[in-house]
């Protein structure tokens, strides 16, 4: 049991990069302390994305060339010192975990203490000055402590109240994914005359995305596997073309106005075959694998916008907040697991086995 009086909670750390082994259920770990312009949180759920699993395996270095499955199965990266978003040596252990509803139960120096008691959601990218006054960015789950565990601390400003009747657990599918999803969307400004292509639509984001790009009025291409096609369209997608097939063996070459990708590998020049002259790439995930060949010809030639998306600016948050408070987007929450089956629900994950969202529940 939490003991906040002797300052000890249970949670998973992660001892180093490897596999299910590095991730280590504890139960004396100390509690975190808010420090000025922070509030500590008790975790009530949190969600299982992509990203904790290539933290975990090393996949962001650059010594990786294969999909997360590929590194899984050949042999993990032990000593990646590029092996996290920033491509700085991470330090551990390290708490994971990018998503999290929770409530806010104490403040540090600086916060308003009427903010206890809020149920809130982290954005997982935070951002905060630094002493030279430089802008900078801390990772959930990566550069900082995240929620896989009872109790986290972040940034007070970090920390967006929720006025909604969705559960908890519904309440953390959305950080990571949806933010991704939202802010790619919005880089490549997505209207209600395109027609969107997403490729990974069955996952976290990509189903995130066709919530989204329907909600801004585009037409939606869906790739995802056979088995999952009903589902994608059950959620808005206009059409599916099964990741199982070319994908130009059903669909027209310069067809689409915007790619959103989350799975680049070795089916990528097909995705921007099928852009219109003037199209928009965007790209945050290379689950099928990071390195493809580009003819640069056909970007310069058809006025290709390619956007790389990781930065997000708060507004992206903010709207994903209001979109929720407003019950104009759906969880998509496929399978709960306890925080100490955390190697179970990621070994779910990568066998991809579900649509959507997988979460924790933490804390009651």
């Amino acid at each position: 049991m939490t003991d906040l009086a002797k300052g000890f909670m249970e949670g998973v750390v992660l001892t180093g990069h490897g596999g299910l082994e590095k991730l280590e259920y504890r139960d004396k770990l100390p509690l975190p302390v808010p420090a000025d312009n922070e509030v500590l949180v008790k975790v009530h759920a949190a969600g299982v994305n992509n990203t904790d699993i290539n933290t975990r395996i090393g996949w962001y270095s650059k010594t990786v060339t294969g999909d997360t499955n590929q590194v899984v199965e050949n042999g993990l990266t032990d000593n990646a010192d590029d092996g996290s978003w920033s491509g700085e040596p991470l330090k551990f252990p390290l708490i994971q975990g990018a998503d999290c509803c929770g409530e806010i139960i104490a403040v540090g120096a600086g916060v308003d203490k009427n903010r206890i008691g809020e149920r809130i959601l982290i954005r997982p990218m935070q951002q905060n000055l630094n002493q030279n006054g430089e802008l900078k960015s801390i990772t959930m789950g990566s550069e900082c402590n995240g929620s896989f565990a009872q109790y986290t601390k972040a940034l007070a400003h970090e920390c967006y109240p929720v006025n909604s009747s969705l559960s908890s657990i519904e309440l953390a599918s959305f950080p990571c994914a949806y933010s991704t999803a939202e802010n790619m969307i919005d880089r490549v400004q997505v209207n209600e005359t395109d027609t969107v292509l997403i490729t990974g639509a069955s996952g976290g984001v990509g189903s995130a995305a066709i919530q989204l790009a329907k909600r801004r009025g585009a037409k939606v291409i869906a790739v995802c596997a056979k088995s999952k096609a009903d589902s994608v369209l059950a959620i808005g997608a206009d059409k599916v073309l099964a990741r199982e097939e070319s994908i130009l063996l059903h669909q027209a070459h310069e067809s689409v106005d915007v790619v959103i990708d989350l799975v680049a590998g070795d089916s990528w020049s097909e995705l921007i075959d099928v852009l219109k002259v003037r199209g928009r790439y965007a790209v945050a995930g290379a689950i099928a694998g990071p390195i493809v060949e580009m003819d640069v010809r056909t970007l310069y030639l058809k006025d290709l916008t390619y956007y790389g998306c990781t930065f997000q600016p708060a507004s992206v948050f903010e709207n994903l907040v209001r979109y929720i408070n407003d019950g104009e987007i759906k969880p998509l929450v496929s399978k709960v697991y306890e925080l100490a089956q955390i190697k179970e629900a990621q070994t779910d994950f990568l066998n991809k086995a579900y649509f959507g969202k997988l979460v924790l529940s933490v804390s009651r």
